[in-house]
């Protein structure tokens, strides 16, 4: 299915560009991760029907991405174990989470080791996207403790279910920006330390 759609694709793009065949490779490359990244949305989306937690899903899914565009974080190796994690992380953790009645201190104190992880680890780059400008690095420091701000302090003022999917998106960057969590997945950490 994906060899069919990257050739059907091919076919489309040099029937109107002239390209070389490293130009190709390129596009090739960007199409595998645009046809891996919308089939398994939808393999998530049919599960999250199943879970009854569709709306959540796609809340959680847009938070998230505002903060991981900042931060960064952790990157699986391959398309299966990205979906695995995946998953876990966006339908397993908040299909559990989502039923939990949380306090005010349980709140707080969470969402201060929260900032703490950010201030710490974030951004947490990779070994294809490494982050060698510490200019770019400190911006994208800054922006995901204000975002992180904005979030703990909507959560804290309204104890309600959106505060629930703040939090759960909060949840899943602080895991993946985490040196533990690519410690575990045998993945190299600090990346921008290594020459470019």
């Amino acid at each position: 299915m994906k060899t069919n759609f990257i050739l059907f694709a091919d076919n489309l793009i040099c029937k109107y560009n002239d390209l070389n065949k490293n130009e190709l490779e390129k596009i090739n490359y960007g199409l595998e991760g645009i046809y891996l990244s919308i089939t398994k949305i939808i393999i998530m989306f049919f599960i999250s029907i199943i879970l009854k937690i569709t709306k959540s899903f796609i809340l959680i899914l847009i938070f998230f991405n505002i903060i991981r565009y900042f931060s960064f974080g952790f990157h699986a190796k391959n398309s299966l174990q990205c979906l695995i994690l995946s998953t876990l992380n966006f339908l397993v953790l908040p299909y559990f989470l989502l039923k939990i009645n949380y306090s005010f201190n349980f709140y707080l104190f969470s969402l201060i080791f929260f900032n703490f992880v950010f201030l710490l680890f974030a951004p947490a780059d990779t070994v294809k996207r490494p982050l060698h400008s510490k200019k770019k690095r400190i911006i994208r420091k800054s922006c995901t403790l204000i975002l992180s701000i904005i979030y703990s302090i909507y959560i804290l003022i309204n104890n309600n279910y959106f505060s629930k999917i703040l939090f759960i998106s909060l949840m899943i960057e602080v895991i993946l920006v985490n040196p533990l969590t690519y410690y575990i997945f045998s993945s190299p950490y600090n990346n921008y330390k290594k020459k470019a």
